[in-house]
């Protein structure tokens, strides 16, 4: 029987996009993780205060669905935004993973 695969998502800030979406790869073909990631507005459109907060309570959405967050922490650096999103996890019972301690490159 199959191992359940455990279903993460990805949290950092938008100032490391490009290195979450390598990380979100990395987790999930050599981890084998369900990575549900943040939606990137790689475009960089204008975005309306109603869309901004859509995709935010999307992500917390994602959390609540998952079984952990994955905590992109590059040089140490958590925003308030991803502050947020930790607590929110801690307060659903989610596993906490920070990049800088699990060590995937």
């Amino acid at each position: 029987m199959k191992e359940q695969m455990k279903t993460v998502t990805i949290c950092g800030s938008m100032k490391y996009e490009k290195e979450m979406q390598r990380i979100a790869f990395l987790l999930e073909t050599k981890e084998h993780l369900n990575v549900l990631q943040c939606v990137y507005n790689i475009d960089k459109l204008e975005i309306s205060a109603a869309e901004r907060e859509f995709l935010e309570d999307a992500h917390f959405r994602k959390i609540e669905l998952s079984d952990a967050v994955y905590v992109v922490d590059l040089q140490g650096y958590i925003g308030n935004q991803v502050a947020k999103e930790i607590e929110f996890a801690k307060h659903k019972g989610k596993e906490i993973i920070l990049h800088s301690q699990h060590g995937i490159e």
